[in-house]
């Protein structure tokens, strides 16, 4: 990441070789931009799932709107009691408190550029202590303790967890 100084304000670029990685194999996310580096106006990042990967569990959140832009192939997606696919070129605003959860079709990648604004609460530590629980580095409990200091809220969503396990049936 950079910071640039263009008509006497700081830009941030991020030149994709420069980005930090986390994950692979089923999901890689790169972290783009944080609210250290955009004074809280926004998190960024570009995550790929893997055919039929999914992302995290129901949750929400209370102080961001979650965007989702489809780069390439399709997403699954909850939005409070709906479920939407999402193909490339494809635009969706979860607004908050409202319940999602997203996931790649059993047959297709879906490269999404995820955008949370205001971002107020250090996503990419949260994304970082994910990563560390998915590789036994860190416990489920301590993901769930995490809730409020990282503003992601989960629940239970009946509706998601069917339309999983249609998808999988497939």
């Amino acid at each position: 990441m950079s910071f640039v100084e263009a008509d006497g304000q700081k830009i941030v670029l991020v030149r994709a070789a420069e980005a930090e990685v986390l994950g692979g194999g089923l999901m890689t996310t790169r972290l783009l931009a944080d609210s250290d580096s955009t004074d809280g106006a926004i998190s960024a990042n570009r995550t790929l799932l893997r055919q039929g990967a999914g992302g995290p569990p129901a949750h929400y959140h209370a102080g961001s709107t979650e965007i989702f832009f489809i780069l390439g192939g399709s997403l699954q997606a909850l939005a409070g009691d709906r479920i939407v696919k999402l193909n490339e070129g494809d635009f969706l605003v979860i607004p908050r408190h409202m319940p999602h959860a997203f996931a790649a079709p059993p047959r297709a990648d879906a490269d999404v550029l995820i955008i949370q604004a205001p971002e107020l609460k250090k996503r990419f530590e949260y994304l970082r202590l994910a990563e560390r629980a998915i590789k036994g580095q860190a416990s489920p409990q301590e993901i769930l303790d995490s809730q409020e200091r990282f503003d992601n809220h989960f629940l239970d969503s009946p509706i998601w967890r069917e339309a999983r396990r249609m998808e999988d049936a497939r």
